[in-house]
C-alpha cells in the first residue's frame, strides 16, 4: 500500500539520460507537474517525487541508467520514485528488482505521470507499460529551462528496424505533430525568449509520415516564426536529407549551416548487414553537395564500430572512407548486443579489445578533423549566440557553423548574438 502523504510535499527532482528528445520530454512532464503546484528542487535538495527518464541505446546506457536510479534514490530518501523511458520500456523487470523503485512506466506512459500523481489513491501496480503497437499518439514537448537553446520535438518513433537497433521496440512506429501545432510550439519558445531551436526526434527526416506533410515544409513554416533567430537540424538520415533541404539551409538566414548525419559504417557490406537504407556513394554525394553550397558548414557524423560482421578489412574500408570525407567531427559508438535484434544472427563477432582499438582510431581521426575545421576559420568573423553557463570566469557559445567559442563572462551578453573574430584565444575545442 502506497503512503500517499509523500505527495503532500510537492517537490520534484528529474534525472534525464540519453538523447535531446528525452530532455524535451522531461521538460514537458515538468511543466505539467508545475501546473499541479509542484516545485523543481535545487541541486542537492531532496525531493518528495523523483522521476528518472531513461535511455537504452547501448549496454553502457543501461548500466548508466541503473547507476542513476541508485543515485537518485540515495539523494532523495523517502521519495516516490518513478522510472520511465526507453530502458523502462525494454527491460522493466531489471528496474522492478531495484529496491525503493515505486513505479516503472514505459516510454509512452511517461506522459501519464501528472494524471497518475494527481489521482494518488488510484495508483497503478509497480509496473505499467503499454505495448509498442499502442504507441500511436504524438506527444508535443520542448525544453524550456535554457533561455538560449531549446529542443523541440517534431517526430517520434521509427519504421526502419535496422538490424542492430532497439529504438523501434522502445518508441514504436514513426509519427509526428502537425506543422500548425509545431509552429505554435516554436511561438511559445519565442515568447519565453528563446533564440535557438534544435529540432529533435528519432527519425526527423521521416517527418510528415502521420500528417501527410513534409520536413522541408516544416522548415519553411518555422522560418516564419518571429523571435527565433536560429534553427539546427538534429540527426537526419542521409537518404532523407534531400538536395532541396540542403539548398534551403544554404539560402536561409535562420537554418544554421550545421548537419548531423548518421553514417554508422563506411563499408557497403556492413551497411547491408545493418539494413541501412543508403550506400557510401550516396553518403559521399550528400557531403559533397553540402560543401559545394556551404563550404563553411559543420558536419557531424555518427559511426558504430565492432558490429557483428565487421571484419578487420571492412573496418579499414570504413576508416579510409571517413578519412576521405570533408567532415568536422565523429561521434563514435561501440556496438553492444541488444536482445530482440536481427544482428544477433550474424556470426562474425568482434572482440571487446578490438572494438576499443577501432574506437580509439576513429576518435583520434575525429580530433584531427575537428581541429582542422576550426583552424580553417581562424581570423574570420562569425556570429555567436552566448549562453549562460559560467566556467572559470568564461562564458561560452557557438557560431552559426557550430564552432565553440569563449569570452570573459559578461552577464548582459547572455542570449545575445555577437559577431566576433575567431582566434586561438576565443576558439574552445572540446575533445570527442
Amino acid at each position: 500500500m502506497i503512503d500517499t502523504s509523500v505527495f503532500d510535499n510537492k517537490t520534484v527532482a528529474f534525472y534525464t539520460l540519453g538523447c535531446k528528445l528525452n530532455f524535451s520530454e522531461t521538460s514537458a512532464i515538468g511543466k505539467s507537474l508545475i501546473e499541479q503546484g509542484y516545485r523543481k528542487v535545487a541541486p542537492h535538495e531532496p525531493a518528495s517525487l523523483c522521476i528518472i527518464n531513461t535511455c537504452s541505446v547501448t549496454d553502457s546506457a543501461d548500466k548508466k541508467c541503473r547507476q542513476t536510479i541508485t543515485k537518485a534514490i540515495k539523494e532523495n530518501p523517502g521519495a516516490f520514485v518513478i522510472v520511465t523511458g526507453c530502458y523502462a520500456q525494454l527491460k522493466p523487470d531489471d528496474i522492478t528488482s531495484i529496491p525503493n523503485v515505486d513505479l516503472v512506466l514505459g516510454a509512452n506512459d511517461k506522459f501519464n505521470i501528472p494524471d497518475i500523481i494527481a489521482k494518488k489513491t488510484a495508483m497503478p501496480n509497480k509496473l505499467q507499460a503499454s505495448p509498442t503497437n499502442r504507441m500511436t499518439e504524438f506527444h508535443h514537448s520542448y525544453s524550456s529551462e535554457d533561455r538560449t537553446r531549446h529542443f523541440l520535438k517534431v517526430q517520434d518513433g521509427c519504421d526502419y528496424f535496422c538490424s542492430y537497433c532497439t529504438i523501434p521496440l522502445a518508441r514504436g512506429r514513426s509519427r509526428n505533430g502537425s506543422i500548425e501545432n509545431l509552429v505554435k510550439d516554436a511561438q511559445s519558445i519565442a515568447a519565453l525568449g528563446g533564440k535557438e531551436i534544435v529540432l529533435t526526434g528519432v527519425n526527423i527526416g521521416d517527418f510528415g509520415h502521420s500528417t501527410n506533410e513534409s520536413f522541408i515544409d516544416l522548415l519553411k513554416a518555422l522560418e516564419q516564426v518571429e523571435g527565433i533567430e536560429r534553427y539546427r537540424i538534429s540527426s537526419i538520415e542521409p537518404n532523407l536529407l534531400t538536395d532541396d533541404i540542403i539548398a534551403l539551409v544554404a539560402q536561409s538566414t535562420k537554418l544554421m549551416p550545421h548537419f548531423h548525419i548518421p553514417l554508422q559504417s563506411g563499408c557497403n557490406e556492413v551497411l547491408n548487414l545493418m539494413k541501412r537504407r543508403y550506400t557510401t556513394e550516396l553518403f559521399a554525394q550528400k557531403i559533397a553537395t553540402i560543401k559545394q553550397l556551404m563550404p563553411h558548414a559543420f558536419i557531424g557524423v555518427d559511426v558504430i564500430v565492432g558490429v557483428r560482421g565487421e571484419t578487420t578489412s571492412y573496418f579499414e574500408t570504413t576508416y579510409q572512407f571517413i578519412e576521405s570525407l570533408p567532415i568536422s567531427q565523429l561521434h563514435v559508438f561501440s556496438y553492444s548486443e541488444r536482445a530482440g535484434t536481427q544482428a544477433l544472427k550474424i556470426e562474425h563477432v568482434v572482440t571487446p579489445n578490438e572494438k576499443k582499438r577501432r574506437s580509439h582510431l576513429l576518435l583520434s581521426l575525429s580530433e584531427q578533423k575537428t581541429e582542422a575545421f576550426y583552424n580553417n576559420f581562424k581570423h574570420t568573423i562569425r556570429p555567436v549566440l552566448w549562453e549562460g553557463t559560467k566556467k572559470g570566469g568564461f562564458m561560452y557559445g557557438f557560431t552559426d557553423n557550430y564552432i565553440r567559442v569563449k569570452t570573459p563572462y559578461v552577464i548582459h551578453k547572455i542570449n545575445t548574438i555577437e559577431s566576433i573574430i575567431l582566434t586561438a584565444e576565443t576558439i574552445s575545442i572540446e575533445k570527442s
